[in-house]
């Protein structure tokens, strides 16, 4: 079976959510660390120009947006599981909702001034406004809006006191009970607002989110080793894709195999990625490419906040 490789960096929130989903579900994995700023070519010769973190590789096969990862970890190993069986509506919903409108707010706090100064306070001038001009580009041409600041701070209590209230009345020690792929989904942006002095209060001021949060955190990141950018390459180059999964179902807008496509995420780093469709499922679409440094590889996209348009 093909090892797990995880191309991430370290201070990316929703990386800490697919290295949190890792150790949960106890697996080893194989760590490439890529660039927080464009360009990546080592990536885009993979996922064919999608540029957000983290992407999950196995052997050939290319997995964009945690979303998906996540249920490709689900097949990886069913249990312990990210969709209690009962609560695979409510679970996925909530996560959709948290990887949207909880990490819209804790960016906006993130890249507040304030915090800004703290975060980056040991890069020179010209590294941080390259970073922040990346990320005015990565945040450009789709359906997410940017929250103010103002906004952020007036409606994060709400958030914050909902949450609490929920896990104070809780029987279980997490949002629905047992672990699921809610807790992860809403971690990862709570770990990203603990990151420095300035922004750690907005958790820390609640003690049942704090404590259920170290609770998540304690699930750890599973068993890894580093593997370089080159060495992923070659793994993609030397493997053949997985087989196509077996579903029977007729895409709402006609999309069939074989027709040659363009995917591209509809919320913010849109940009696209063009092949030929392999498969479009009620979760998932697939789109097969070359590259003269990948080769053949199977690009996986969650169909849910993502578009297709034919070529």
């Amino acid at each position: 079976m093909s090892e797990l490789i995880l191309h991430h960096y370290p201070t990316s929130p929703f990386a800490e959510k697919a290295r949190l989903l890792l150790g949960f579900k106890g697996l080893s994995w194989r760590s490439v660390k890529i660039s927080p700023v464009m360009p990546k070519p080592d990536l885009t010769a993979l996922t064919g120009g999608y540029r957000k973190t983290p992407v999950l590789q196995v052997g050939a096969d290319i997995y964009c947006d945690t979303a998906l990862i996540a249920r490709r970890l689900e097949q990886e190993k069913a249990l312990p599981a990210f969709f209690p069986e009962g609560q695979e509506m409510i679970t996925a919903s909530f996560a959709t909702w948290a990887d949207s409108v909880v990490f819209q707010h804790a960016v906006s706090l993130v890249f507040q001034p304030e915090s800004v100064a703290v975060r980056f306070g040991n890069l020179p001038p010209e590294a941080i406004k390259a970073f922040l001009a990346d990320r005015a580009g990565l945040f450009s041409g789709g359906s997410a809006t940017k929250l103010s600041i103002e906004q952020a701070k007036h409606q994060w209590p709400t958030l914050m006191s909902r949450l609490e209230l929920q896990l104070q009345r809780e029987q279980g020690d997490f949002l629905f009970g047992e672990p699921s792929i809610a807790d992860f989904a809403l971690a990862h942006s709570l770990w990203f607002l603990k990151a420095t002095p300035v922004t750690a209060p907005l958790v820390d001021a609640y003690p049942a989110v704090s404590a259920w949060h170290a609770r998540v955190l304690g699930f750890g990141h599973g068993a890894s080793s580093e593997m370089s950018s080159e060495e992923a390459l070659e793994v993609a180059r030397s493997s053949t894709p997985a087989a196509l999964p077996n579903e029977d179902f007729v895409d709402p807008n006609g999309f069939t195999a074989g027709q040659q496509v363009l995917v591209a995420a509809t919320d913010y780093g849109v940009d696209p990625v063009t092949g030929e469709l392999l498969f479009a499922g009620r979760e998932e679409l697939i789109v097969r490419r070359e590259d003269e440094r990948g080769g053949v590889v199977h690009v996986h996209f969650p169909r849910f906040g993502f578009r297709i348009e034919a070529c």
